[in-house]
């Protein structure tokens, strides 16, 4: 496909950075739209939005899918439902950078647990400095509140990991994740269908909802593919550590959030404990990556 041969000529490191880009600038857009659609609004519409914008493009044959592709399919919207939801509710009263600095210790742990190296002890305990350093800063209950949620996305982050894995073996392409998309969004139903329902009186809302799907989910997880093709995913795991520092520039250009020094070391110890995990990793030759990025967060 033309597409295709086009992002081969961009450098893939490249990609990985726009996809990175793309996802915290759909993260922070998605939070301007909380007043009027509320968290779970917003949840709900990215999710459909991004559900049939691929459905359309891809027309997964599912008549001929079997059990365990179904399964799969079905594990994975649970996941992005949950890693969605809850982490747009963490952002309504954490600044971004802080939320995905959090959530980030979901897909470290899971790293962590898969090497089960002894150096990976200092790995975790440098990024359980930094939570420490946001848990020890709080301003109250929401403060506490908030951090609790951006925990359990990470979790949600880590069930996705997993279920995109097992997607990946079961179907080819992207199928899984048109489907899976939707499925997320019939979860994610009762809790936003009141708040989305506000795009039947104010329709000029759809616009920015259908760019959270985009930058959230479509444009990003087609860059991060493209890339896996020509990186080790080592590098890709690395690149993938900038996530909370790319969080939390979205978080302040878009938003004008600002974060404190505590804040910003918290990110580093992070970031760093990430990148100390994927270099001590050792995947055997030609070993798949599950897509680590929030394609739809």
């Amino acid at each position: 496909m033309a597409p295709e041969r086009s992002l081969d000529r961009v450098p893939a490191p490249l990609l990985v950075l726009v996809a990175i880009a793309s996802v915290q600038c759909g993260s922070a857009l998605a939070r301007g739209l909380f007043d009027d659609l509320g968290a779970a609004g917003v949840t709900l519409l990215r999710l459909t939005l991004a559900a049939v914008l691929l459905l359309a493009l891809l027309r997964p044959r599912v008549r001929s899918w079997s059990g365990e592709a179904w399964r799969a399919a079905l594990l994975l919207g649970g996941a992005m439902a949950g890693m969605n939801l809850v982490f747009y509710l963490a952002i309504r009263t954490l600044p971004l950078g802080v939320a995905v600095t959090v959530e980030f210790v979901g897909p470290l742990l899971l790293a962590l647990v898969q090497t089960r190296q002894l150096v990976d002890l200092l790995w975790a305990l440098l990024a359980a400095g930094g939570v420490v350093l946001l848990g020890t800063r709080t301003t109250g209950p929401v403060h506490l509140s908030g951090l609790l949620l951006a925990l359990i996305a990470g979790l949600f982050w880590a069930g996705y990991i997993l279920a995109s894995a097992r997607v990946g073996r079961a179907l080819p392409g992207t199928d899984g994740l048109a489907v899976a998309l939707a499925v997320g969004a019939v979860l994610v139903l009762p809790f936003g269908a009141r708040g989305a329902s506000a795009v039947l009186h104010r329709p000029a809302l759809l616009l920015p909802a259908f760019g959270v799907a985009v930058l959230s989910s479509a444009l990003s997880y087609g860059l991060e593919l493209a890339a896996l093709r020509r990186i080790p995913t080592q590098v890709f795991g690395i690149l993938m550590s900038l996530e909370p520092a790319a969080a939390a520039l979205a978080g302040l250009v878009v938003l004008g959030q600002r974060l404190s020094r505590r804040e910003v070391v918290a990110l580093l110890l992070v970031s760093a404990a990430s990148a100390g995990v994927t270099l001590a990793r050792r995947e055997p030759a030609g070993a798949t990556h599950p897509v680590p990025a929030q394609p739809l967060e």
